[in-house]
């Protein structure tokens, strides 16, 4: 469905975009990927890699409406990657976390709107989900955008859905290259928050083929949750390094013991797919189906028990040390 489409990532030139990017070249033929960023060193840098004909790269933040409303301009689909995203940095900058990740996103629907695009797809994060930290708290806001733009598109086709999921195997800024770094550096020991720690755990590219295909599942107002397994912090830490001590440092500002994709208080209008979960909207659509027992590529789904909840702590797929090392050895390849 990429094939002679015109696609545009903000954020593109982190960990996702990148994939992602990688992924639409080697599967597609698409008609232009635009990069919208606003840090030209690293444009630069992933020009080296990428720089297909297709590639386009624009210089532009998503605090700046103007300048995304021309970006988009002949636009088919838009994933929406831009945030800021530390967790302990927001808590300390949150002025500027709500700038990028809750007005951003508010330019982000306004230049899809603006512009006609067909659909987009926003990420999020489980962080999100009862959100106890500022980051999550700006992400929740965006989510609730993203589904309620359904509402606003009136005469334009453009449909807009949010894809959550939880830590991304290596990425950058996460704690596997950390941990990493530290054992590189001949570290006596690694820093592990709490003993009983858990987190959702999933490939970056696993997080892009998820992407891919929401974008032929999607009808609008969705957010899609992966089944995915959830790792013990600990067992990462003695997967990485059997061999160092672990020392319990304590939970950093704004971190959660466990992490929520599925939260209970959304079970009601929770359906479960045969490898994912969607969360569908509290709200009516006037304009667009409400039905989302059935996907846009026919896939049939049951509403969840009341009550549900999907969280890394009492999830029934958890890793062990050996599938931990696997799965990061796969995220690095």
């Amino acid at each position: 469905m990429f094939d002679g489409k015109s696609i545009l990532i903000t954020g593109g030139t982190g960990s996702f975009g990148k994939k992602y990017v990688k992924t639409l070249l080697e599967r597609y033929s698409p008609k232009k990927i635009i990069i919208y960023s606003r840090d030209e060193l690293k444009q630069y840098e992933m020009q080296q890699v990428f720089n297909a004909p297709c590639m386009r790269y624009f210089i532009g933040d998503v605090r700046d409406k103007e300048r995304l409303i021309r970006a988009m301009n002949g636009v088919d689909y838009v994933i929406h990657a831009a945030a800021l995203k530390q967790v302990p940095a927001a808590e300390y900058n949150p002025m500027e976390c709500i700038k990028t990740n809750i007005n951003g996103a508010e330019n982000v629907i306004d230049a899809a709107l603006a512009n006609n695009v067909e659909k987009v797809i926003a990420l999020s994060t489980d962080k999100a989900a009862n959100p106890v930290n500022l980051y999550g708290a700006t992400k929740l806001c965006s989510d609730k955008l993203f589904v309620a733009a359904n509402n606003m598109s009136g005469g334009h086709k453009t449909g807009f859905a949010v894809v959550r999921y939880g830590n991304v195997v290596a990425s950058r800024g996460s704690v596997v290259p950390f941990f990493q770094k530290l054992i590189d550096d001949g570290a006596k020991e690694l820093p592990v928050t709490h003993d009983e720690m858990t987190r959702f755990w999933i490939t970056l590219q696993q997080g892009v083929d998820f992407v891919l295909k929401n974008f032929a599942r999607m009808c609008g107002g969705e957010i899609f949750i992966p089944k995915i397994p959830s790792v013990k912090i600990v067992d990462l830490a003695k997967a990485m390094a059997p061999e160092l001590k672990i020392n319990i440092i304590g939970i950093r500002p704004g971190e959660k013991l466990h992490e929520v994709m599925c939260p209970a208080d959304d079970s009601y209008h929770t359906f479960e797919f045969e490898d994912h979960f969607v969360i569908a909207p509290s709200i009516q659509f006037s304009s667009r189906s409400n039905n989302f027992g059935i996907n846009a590529i026919g896939e049939t789904a049951k509403l969840v028990e009341q009550g549900f909840e999907y969280n890394s702590r009492d999830n029934t797929d958890f890793l062990d040390i050996e599938g931990i090392q696997a799965m990061n050895e796969q995220a690095i390849q």
